[in-house]
């Protein structure tokens, strides 16, 4: 097993965790997301956004007001998607604190090559789609309600943007959307955290995140989205409040309000 060393920051990430659970608190209670007695399969990709949801979940515990029990989930794939840290790391930080690890392989890579000769659907598509079906197994299996996942606001402000712009609707992903007759329950307890503080987060943790980018990612219009939205936060910071604002404000006028479509970061 790997021995984890002590974060040599320990006060200062102490101090974000804690103002980070702000965010997350307002989010889990205004969208009801836990329960007691909850199973939450947390889904824990190795990379910087499912890491601190992971830290933040598991720092909750000791004074949450819900009794909720961890498990995470981690997919193999055969496809390479990102930064994330080495599974042996994820794995010791787990045993650590007596959270229960659990993996699975995802075989894609050939149906993403299939589909790029084709033009049929773009890889961030079939890749989310894989993960989120394999995910619900996953849960299935552990005999989890609900699968936790690190959307972010700034996620939701892209998806926002992008069916704004490529299918002329004004919705984002749902921080609480139920799947199969709630069965399983998909939650998204980072809604209201900004992609900057999770950056400041796990630079101060210390968790070793190494690899390269996602090599399909670069061209999506989800990065075409990212870029323009950085480029008017620069010069309008609050943008992206502005844009989720909008968003709740169009869902709360439609008098017969349903899930919009899920695209866990797809690509259009």
């Amino acid at each position: 097993m790997i021995a984890l060393p002590p974060s040599q920051n320990a006060a200062r990430v102490e101090r974000l965790g804690h103002f980070m659970l702000k965010g997350v608190n307002k989010a889990l209670r205004e969208h009801a997301m836990l329960a007691n007695g909850d199973r939450v399969l947390v889904a824990v990709s190795g990379g910087k956004d499912s890491l601190t949801l992971l830290d933040l979940l598991y720092r909750r515990q000791r004074f949450a007001p819900e009794d909720y029990c961890l498990v995470v989930g981690h997919l193999r794939s055969d496809h390479h998607c990102g930064h994330a840290v080495p599974e042996e790391w994820l794995r010791a930080w787990c045993e650590a604190r007596g959270v229960p690890l659990v993996t699975a392989a995802m075989e894609v890579a050939d149906e993403i090559a299939a589909a790029a000769r084709e033009g049929s659907v773009g890889p961030c598509f079939l890749c989310a789609r894989r993960r989120r079906r394999a995910l619900v197994e996953l849960a299935r299996a552990q005999s989890c309600t609900k699968i936790a996942l690190g959307h972010h606001a700034d996620d939701l402000a892209e998806t926002a943007l992008l069916n704004l712009f490529f299918n002329a609707r004004l919705e984002t992903m749902a921080p609480v959307m139920p799947l199969f007759a709630g069965l399983v329950t998909l939650i998204r307890p980072l809604a209201y955290i900004e992609e900057r503080d999770i950056v400041t987060f796990v630079r101060a943790a210390g968790f070793p995140i190494t690899g390269a980018p996602c090599p399909d990612g670069a061209a999506s219009r989800r990065a075409t989205v990212r870029r323009l939205l950085r480029a008017i936060e620069s010069e309008h910071h609050g943008a992206k409040r502005c844009i989720l604002s909008a968003v709740a404000h169009a869902s709360h006028r439609t008098a017969a309000t349903t899930h919009p479509k899920e695209d866990d970061r797809v690509e259009y």
